[in-house]
């Protein structure tokens, strides 16, 4: 704990931007859109296939443009392209409380799945993996806990605005909040970013120019692969199932855990008040791997990954009573904190960090593409008749597949 308190000792401002962003991108995230899915669902009279596929289709169309938009984060300052993100979520909850059509709620999705999951989400990631080295694991342990403190706090709240004012009312006060308190933060804590910037180049300048003398102390790969290179190796798509599966099976859960409560006869309030136990899990298992990260690296641990989440759905699976809700969030909790935090740290180890922007682009692609697939996956299974206590074991079976892979494709480098 002290190596954290002498990080947020000296980046005070920009870890805390890492926590800030990670925390802003909730309100485009599936456990936040989750809990206003029955009322959008009775709002629109839709059914749980066609819910799912209006979500798929605004993910879809959000994976699409990332490789895009996400890229320019490369290109225009980190202030800058901060402020246009955090403009375009603004915009984007301001927009969906007046869709009343079915495509223009698919719009609606698209621009809250974009802004919100995708480009906050990329900022937060792409800030503390370029701009930190030897910290990088806890710098993105960071990043976790705001992931995981904006899934305690802001489902429950929105369960109950929903409940007083309706779910229109509540995406306009959560463009407010963006509106009001956290764009202004943002550009409070990237004050001074030009000379973090200026540094950054500098170190950059000399690793390159170094690498053919040998290792150096630095974690990252010191020759930057551009997105090009990257998509032709094959060692990446041998570890896309497996990075993109705790975004995939984790969105498919959290948008489906009030129908888990219906099936399972648990109360919609109990089971979203006990989100704060998963962050909890969350924030201290990221903790705990920002510091493994930094000691053995983000490759040595990436494989172990997913058993967490594998054995959550398994509990799922086997009992009914009411407290399988708790190992079974703590589970999530440790599969989602050990990922987030070591996955960030992945990239720059594996392909350098000049071009980390368009490379976490392309992967955020692929998430937001599985993300939008999972709780299809489910919908379908369960209108066709499946329990969802069932259906989750296809995507057990998915998870020990997935960690094999993974393993193949991190024998691929070298350890530094």
């Amino acid at each position: 704990m002290y190596a954290y308190w002498q990080l947020l000792r000296s980046h005070t401002r920009f870890v805390t931007f890492g926590l800030i962003t990670a925390f802003g991108s909730s309100f485009g995230q599936t456990y936040f859109f989750g809990v206003f899915g029955p009322s959008i669902q009775q709002d629109f009279g839709l059914s749980h296939t066609q819910w799912g596929g209006v979500y798929m289709a605004g993910t879809l169309l959000s994976a699409l443009l990332l490789p895009v938009t996400g890229k320019w984060i490369d290109q225009i300052s980190l202030p800058r392209y901060t402020l246009l993100v955090l403009l375009l979520l603004v915009l984007a909850n301001l927009f969906i409380t007046q869709v009343h059509s079915l495509w223009w709620l698919v719009a609606g999705v698209f621009l809250l799945r974009h802004a919100g999951q995708g480009l906050m989400s990329h900022v937060a990631y792409t800030a503390m993996g370029r701009y930190f080295d030897q910290q990088r694991g806890k710098a993105t342990a960071f990043v976790s806990v705001g992931f995981a403190m904006g899934e305690a706090m802001l489902p429950i709240i929105a369960v109950i605005c929903i409940a007083a004012v309706g779910w229109r009312t509540t995406y306009m006060g959560v463009a407010l909040v963006i509106l009001l308190f956290i764009a202004p933060l943002s550009m409070w804590l990237l004050r001074g970013h030009a000379n973090r910037h200026q540094a950054y180049e500098q170190l950059l300048e000399s690793q390159e120019q170094g690498a053919e003398n040998g290792p150096s102390n630095s974690k990252a790969n010191p020759i930057s692969w551009r997105r090009r290179e990257v998509l032709k190796d094959y060692r990446f798509y041998l570890m896309v199932p497996g990075l993109s599966a705790i975004s995939m099976i984790s969105t498919a859960m959290f948008f489906h855990h009030l129908n888990l409560a219906d099936e399972k006869g648990w109360s919609h309030a109990f089971l979203t008040g006990n989100y704060l136990l998963y962050s909890l899990v969350a924030i201290s298992v990221a903790i705990i791997t920002g510091q493994l990260v930094d000691r053995f690296s983000a490759r040595t641990l990436m494989p172990y990954t997913l058993l967490p989440l594998a054995l959550a759905l398994v509990i799922i699976n086997l009992f009914d009573a009411y407290w399988v809700i708790w190992p079974y969030f703590i589970l999530l909790g440790l599969g989602n904190g050990f990922a987030q935090t070591t996955q960030a740290a992945l990239w720059p180890e594996c392909y350098g960090v000049r071009y980390l922007g368009a490379i976490k682009s392309l992967f955020w692609t692929l998430v937001v593409f599985a993300s939008a697939l999972g709780p299809v996956w489910l919908g379908l299974m369960m209108d066709k008749g499946w329990l969802l206590q069932d259906a989750v074991l296809t995507m057990t079976a998915y998870l020990l597949l997935a960690t094999g892979l993974l393993v193949l494709g991190l024998r691929g480098f070298d350890h530094t």
